[in-house]
């Protein structure tokens, strides 16, 4: 399978310029059965890399656009009356995709986000005490501005501690700028983009992901890493076991992506601050990627 992912790779960089490890990331968030959380400025691509991704699996794509007045019903779907049948028919929302965005996520309500919860941790909706399945695979990418915070409403730990990682795209560097205004003027266009990946190889990815051997010395790092945030007085709230758990799905999706059957100590220390950083509370004044890197140097490596 390395081929077709090498064909994901280089069909993902054809639009987007210079974010490898970025969309390395992104990558391993998806074979790593999880979702990502984008934090970032308008206008990086986010939008852009999710229509990829989904054009590249030849799945499908939905957008969520979150404003205040966002209701659940308008994510999950409801049930319409149908004069001509007299039953009512169950309409689904746009979370029956394969790939969706959540834009600006922090700007729908609590009541709004607390329906993200189910669907995705379990994969399914429940409407009228009826249980909708959802189409396999499913992956969601979810961004919110770190800059502006007039009119939004703070994602709960509940939810933030359901996306696998959590980067930033950042701006491009000068020379990669130059080169984005160079492909546009050819007129490369998302929709041109062809599928590599069939949805049926990613969920034979992700069997495979989980085969990836985990040496009990380097989960004994992972225990560590994470235990020792709950332990620190730089730290309100540490990390959840599902936050342990995550940390080494994603270090066995990042060996497979580098062509390994074995996951090793730095696998583990460069998706600590993508894994980690997102799940704590820090003490006031204290960065959460600052804290992390404190304790990736103090954590002894085997």
């Amino acid at each position: 399978m390395r081929d077709p992912l090498q064909q994901l790779v280089t069909n993902l960089g054809q639009v987007i310029v210079g974010k490898e490890t970025a969309l390395e990331l992104v990558l391993v968030g998806l074979l790593a059965a999880g979702h990502v959380l984008l934090e970032d400025v308008p206008g990086v691509g986010k939008t852009l890399l999710a229509k990829a991704l989904a054009r590249s699996l030849g799945g499908s794509f939905q957008r969520i656009q979150a404003t205040p007045d966002l209701l659940p019903t308008d994510l999950s779907g409801t049930n319409i009356w149908n004069p001509k049948t007299a039953e009512f028919e169950f309409r689904p929302g746009p979370v029956f995709c394969n790939i969706l965005l959540a834009d600006e996520i922090n700007r729908a309500t609590p009541r709004t986000q607390s329906a993200l919860l189910e669907v995705m941790e379990e994969y399914q909706v429940t409407i009228d005490g009826v249980t909708y399945p959802l189409p396999q695979p499913f992956f969601v990418i979810a961004t919110q501005n770190p800059v502006e915070y007039q009119g939004t409403f703070p994602l709960p730990e509940a939810q933030l501690d359901r996306f696998a990682l959590c980067l930033s795209l950042g701006y491009p560097t000068e020379d990669e700028e130059l080169q984005m205004l160079q492909r546009l003027r050819g007129g490369l266009d998302v929709n041109q983009l062809s599928p590599c990946l069939s949805l049926n190889e990613i969920e034979q990815l992700r069997q495979q992901v989980l085969q990836v051997r985990v040496e009990p010395v380097v989960q004994k790092y992972i225990l560590s890493l994470v235990r020792s945030t709950r332990h620190s007085d730089r730290i309100t709230l540490g990390v959840s076991p599902r936050g342990t758990v995550m940390l080494q799905r994603t270090a066995q999706a990042l060996a497979f992506l580098c062509d390994r059957d074995y996951v090793v100590p730095d696998d583990v220390k460069r998706l600590a601050p993508h894994v980690l950083g997102h799940r704590l509370i820090t003490t006031a004044g204290r960065s959460n990627l600052g804290v992390v890197a404190e304790l990736l140097d103090a954590v002894p490596v085997p």
